[in-house]
């Protein structure tokens, strides 16, 4: 019995040292994955078959979707715009942005700097007994607590029309 009871503990034990990083979103299940799935546009019949263009390998098909352009028309953008550059209409948008400078790299950059704080975070964390979301546990001293931040404002004196009234 207590061969037993010191195998299930050094288990347990040993299933707690598991680190799959921050978030682990990755399914478990060998199922296929809806999402890889992307619908299509109805098919439709032309008015005229000459006017069809000619079907070129690898090429995008009159009935595939285009996601990018489908969100940038839903969130009330051109999707021709797309095409690449930045229209001049939104010139003084792109210039009152840019004002402090342009990092070129910043994407790359905050990577790097967002993994170094999440490393430096995990240190004493790798060992665990139960489940635990690691995303929060790095990132709650950068968190807003919602309702404390809408009584502060309040009691400011701002205005604040979204929020819910005060009890």
């Amino acid at each position: 019995m207590r061969i037993v009871a010191a195998l299930v503990l050094i288990s347990l034990a040993l299933a707690g040292c598991a680190n799959d990083g921050l978030r682990e979103i990755r399914g478990s299940a060998m199922g296929p994955d809806e999402f890889m799935v992307q619908p299509v546009k109805p098919l439709v019949e032309p008015a005229n078959y000459t006017d069809l263009p000619t079907p070129t390998l690898g090429q995008a098909n009159l009935t595939d979707r285009n996601a990018i352009a489908e969100g940038i028309a839903a969130f009330g953008g051109r999707p021709e715009a797309i095409a690449g550059g930045i229209p001049a209409s939104d010139g003084a948008l792109v210039q009152q942005a840019s004002r402090f400078g342009v990092t070129p790299e910043i994407r790359q950059e905050l990577a790097e700097s967002d993994a170094a704080f999440r490393k430096r975070k995990a240190r004493f964390t790798q060992f665990k007994i139960v489940p635990t979301d690691r995303y929060n546990q790095a990132y709650r001293g950068q968190s807003l607590d919602a309702e404390a931040e809408a009584a502060r404002w309040r009691s400011a004196g701002a205005r604040t029309p979204s929020a819910p009234p005060a009890d």
